[in-house]
Order: structure tokens, then C-alpha cells, then sequence
């Protein structure tokens, strides 16, 4: 399974490392990216609306950056009409319909009845979650083929209007170094944040990671016990449960697993970073902290990592703690993709006077 934006080799290669050093490029706090407008569509309402919405989540998001430890047992009321509308307005028009067949400008006949109906059923427990319907397309640069998920409609709204709720704790809680699929960042934050270590660090060394089959490996069970770290809305948690569980249909083939992200969903993006920040971010903070001899420093932007580190004995000790930690929570570093690279300006002399070869 494929999930969000195909990033080429190249791209990750430039964006990757990030941290102990040049806290300015590497955890600034981001701008809260807007909501994609639609042409043609009466801007008044929806002004009124995103005030509202704004407001009620920037108390959420108040609340989040106090107080750390803290469960949000009341999140759904925020899931909105008006906030299920902006994220009607920031659909994709003309993208291909889901399993339910239904279009963009399908569901902007009788808009506001259909709003109001799928609000209900949201808070009432009365929302159904939809496979995800799978298609295959060229991938670029080959002559392979990749799956691509497409997701119904109100499916798309709902998970929209989540994760801008979600967003408003998680924003608070994510660190510096993470950058993939994150509101206000992009791979030339990375890039950027990448420049300012390097070049103020002492980094000798480079461990360039990548997670075999990230998307598809994630442990269900897992992911909620870590939502549950500060969501204590049981409603959200069924949500989430319901996306999980609604499976794929594939050329009128319907299978699910208890493994993995919903392919194609909206929410993807944002459970990834969550089961990561657990897995990797929180604890490789705590490795430099606790265990680096030198300097180091992290990027992570989705499922791939570059840790840069000031002495090789560091680098080799990080991979294979890394590896262990990895294992207990069902993921695997890709064999082929994941390698240790001797850095910097001086690496060629160096190698030259040990009788090492080229990297």
C-alpha cells in the first residue's frame, strides 16, 4: 500500500537530518497552514464559521501545550457543522469518487442537509465507515504499477474534520525534528533545517534509515495505546477504530487487516506521525540525551530518517539500539535502503589514510 505524496529518491535524500544544534531551523514553531478555498463559493458564512472553529480549537490547543500529561476526554463536540463544511470546501472537486460513487459536486446538492445529517450521525454513533476503494496506476520512472486508495467522500470530511482537532494536540506535541506531512512544513523546511546542523555540528558520520513497508506494518493494537497517551474521548477512539476496520475493496474484493494504515485515508498521514513520535522521535531524543558520547542530530520526515552523529562508536551503538526498538513494535529498517556513510569535508582523507575504500 502507498500512503500520501510518492517521494523520489532524491527528494528524501535532500531532505533528510536534524537537532541537538541550531534549534532555530530545527523546531521554530510553525504557521497553522489555512483551508483551501473553492472559487465561486459565498465567503460571509464561512467566516463566521472559521472564527468559531479557530477559537474553540485554539483552546484546545492552549490546553495541550500546558499541560502535557493530559487526556481530552471531550473532543468530538468540536467536529462541527461548520467545521465539516470547511472541509467539504477544501475537497478536491474533481477527484475520482469512493466505493459510495459520490462526487464532490454530488454531495453540494442539498450541502447544507447533508452536512447536518452527517453531523448527526457522527455524534449519535450512527457514521459508518466505508472501504477504501483501490486502484493501480503507472509509477513513475517504471514499469511498475502502484496501488492508489481512494476514499468515500464523507469518509474524506469526517477524517478532514478530525484531524484538525487532532492537529491542535499533536502540534503541541510533536518535536522539532519530525517534518513529514505536518501542518506549515515541507521538505525544503527539512532541507533547511538539514543545511543549519550540519553545517554548525561536528558530524562525522550519517545513518541514512528507511522502515520497510512503514505504512503497512503499523501495529493497530499499538496505535491506539499510544492515541490513548492523550485521548480520552472514547468516540474519537471509535472513530479511529472504524477507519481501521472498514478495510479495502479491491475489483469487488473486500479485505482488512489488523495491520497498517487506512490506505488513502486523510488520517493516514497523522497516525503515522503519532506512531513514530512514540516509537522513534521520543525515544531518539532521549538516546542523545542519555547515551551519544558527541553531538548528534535527527530529521525525520515521515518514515524516513537521517541521524548524523560526531563519532562512529555512536552511530553503530544508535543503529542497533535502533533496530531492537523497532522490532518490539513491529517494524523492520530496510536492508538495501538503510546504510552508514562516513560524512563531511575530510571523509575522503580519512578513508585514504586507513586504506579504506570509496563510500
Amino acid at each position: 500500500m502507498m500512503h500520501g505524496p510518492e517521494k523520489s529518491d532524491s527528494a528524501i535524500r535532500a531532505m533528510k537530518p536534524v537537532n541537538k544544534v541550531a534549534p532555530a531551523a530545527a523546531e521554530w514553531a510553525e504557521q497553522r497552514a489555512g483551508t483551501e478555498g473553492n472559487a465561486g463559493q459565498p465567503h460571509t458564512r464561512r467566516t463566521q464559521s472559521r472564527g468559531s472553529v479557530s477559537q474553540g480549537l485554539d483552546r484546545v490547543r492552549t490546553a495541550a501545550r500546558q499541560r502535557k500529561k493530559e487526556k481530552f476526554t471531550a473532543l468530538l463536540h468540536h467536529v462541527t457543522v461548520d467545521l465539516l463544511r470547511e472541509s467539504f470546501l477544501a475537497l478536491k472537486r474533481r477527484a475520482a469518487p469512493g466505493v459510495d460513487g459520490v462526487t464532490w459536486e454530488d454531495y453540494g446538492v442539498g450541502l447544507e442537509d447533508n452536512l447536518q445529517d452527517l453531523h448527526a450521525r457522527v455524534h449519535r454513533g450512527g457514521y459508518r465507515a466505508l472501504p477504501v476503494r483501490r486502484k493501480f496506476i503507472p509509477k513513475p520512472g517504471t514499469d511498475k504499477q502502484r496501488p492508489l486508495g481512494i476514499a468515500a467522500l464523507e469518509d474524506k470530511l469526517v477524517q478532514r474534520a478530525l484531524v484538525a482537532v487532532l492537529n491542535a494536540i499533536y502540534e503541541e506535541d510533536f518535536l522539532g525534528f519530525s517534518y513529514g506531512f505536518r501542518p506549515g512544513r515541507n521538505p525544503h523546511d527539512a532541507l533547511d533545517a538539514l543545511s543549519v546542523a550540519i553545517s554548525g555540528t561536528p558530524v562525522n558520520w550519517i545513518l541514512d534509515a528507511d522502515i520497510r513497508s512503514f505504512f503497512d506494518s503499523v501495529s493497530q493494537e499499538w496505535l491506539v495505546r499510544f492515541l490513548r497517551h492523550r485521548i480520552g474521548d472514547e468516540r474519537v477512539i471509535r472513530l479511529v477504530r472504524k477507519w481501521l476496520e472498514a478495510g479495502v475493496l479491491d475489483e469487488g474484493s473486500w479485505s482488512v487487516s489488523e495491520m497498517g494504515t487506512p490506505q488513502g485515508a486523510v488520517v493516514s498521514p497523522l497516525l503515522a506521525n503519532v506512531y513514530l513520535h512514540y516509537v522513534f522521535d521520543l525515544w531518539a531524543n532521549q538516546w542523545r540525551k542519555r547515551d551519544a558520547s558527541g553531538n548528534m542530530i535527527v530529521v525525520r520526515y515521515a518514515d524516513d530518517l537521517v541521524v548524523g552523529f560526531e563519532h562512529e562508536a555512536d552511530a553503530r551503538r544508535f543503529w542497533d539500539a535502533m533496530r531492537t526498538r523497532f522490532e518490539q513494535f513491529g517494524l523492520e529498517l530496510h536492508g538495501e535502503k538503510t546504510r552508514l556513510l562516513e560524512f563531511g569535508r575530510h571523509a575522503a582523507e580519512r578513508r585514504q589514510r586507513r586504506g579504506a575504500g570509496r563510500t
